[in-house]
């Protein structure tokens, strides 16, 4: 992808952590992992944001490094209206039990835009899919 050199950020930057206990995770509450969902996208979606603005302020920011970022960028505003379809908002903050339950989203920081990258597709192919799934697979969606 290019990612070679010129990937390293000047700061760390806050991701979620994307590993997934899917034995936990089956027990869960629908509500949690709402929850557990919508705070991993915004959070992905301000480290991405963080890391444009950092790849924009770079000596020499690489177009293609760039292409990527923009398209990371639309594909997290288009998962956000897929999850708004779904109604996992409504659930995500219908019981405010479960927001204060919920234990707290398990972070880590990242220091280069490939580590950015790998999380962003890990968090596609682990708890989004594995909500979103579900959601679509209930009788009232």
């Amino acid at each position: 992808m290019g990612c070679a050199e010129g990937c390293s950020f000047r700061e760390n930057i806050t991701v979620p952590d994307t590993k997934v206990n899917f034995y936990a995770w089956k027990r869960m509450e629908v509500e949690q992992q709402a929850l557990e969902v919508w705070q991993g996208l915004a959070l992905l979606s301000e480290a991405i944001l963080r890391g444009q603005a950092l790849l924009a302020n770079s000596s020499q920011p690489s177009e293609t490094l760039q292409l990527h970022v923009d398209k990371a960028i639309s594909g997290l505003r288009s998962l956000t209206s897929l999850l708004r379809a779904l109604g996992t908002q409504k659930e995500a903050i219908s019981l405010p039990e479960a927001t204060a339950s919920a234990a707290p989203l398990r972070t880590f920081t990242i220091d280069t835009l490939c580590k950015l990258f790998r999380i962003y597709s890990n968090f596609l192919r682990g708890k989004l899919k594995l909500y979103t799934g579900e959601a679509c697979r209930r009788g009232d969606r």
